[in-house]
């Protein structure tokens, strides 16, 4: 059974950095593509970052490209999310996904989501 189950969410404020965890089991990451998603209250779910299966190709959203990277540790089998100058239009419920495609349109798998949230 896979799961997928993420940490580090928060009350931040805007300047401030957070790290969001995203541990994996019943999947190995290293041959997965995983992702970073989000959704604030009356918007749409979006996609805030994706690491590939093949050669760790990153894409991320123009809204946070320069201050979040996305990284994952095989051994831990776990992936990161470093988000840096937070603004409080980052304010959503970040979910961590999983596909073994390269590069999926919908994702297989999800995690529950954890809060983010950044203070003016």
């Amino acid at each position: 059974q896979v799961q997928l189950v993420e940490s580090g969410g928060g009350l931040v404020q805007a300047g401030g950095s957070l790290r969001l965890s995203c541990a994996a089991s019943g999947l190995t990451i290293a041959t997965y593509t995983m992702a970073w998603f989000r959704q604030a209250p009356g918007k749409e779910r979006e996609l805030v970052a994706r690491i590939a299966r093949i050669f760790d190709i990153t894409v991320y959203a123009d809204s946070v490209k320069g201050r979040f990277t996305i990284s994952r540790d095989s051994a831990k089998n776990t992936v990161y999310l470093q988000m840096n100058s937070l603004r409080p239009e980052d304010t959503a419920v970040y979910s961590c996904a999983a596909d073994s495609r390269v590069s999926p349109l919908n994702f297989e798998y999800w995690g529950q989501g954890t809060q983010v949230t950044v203070s003016s």
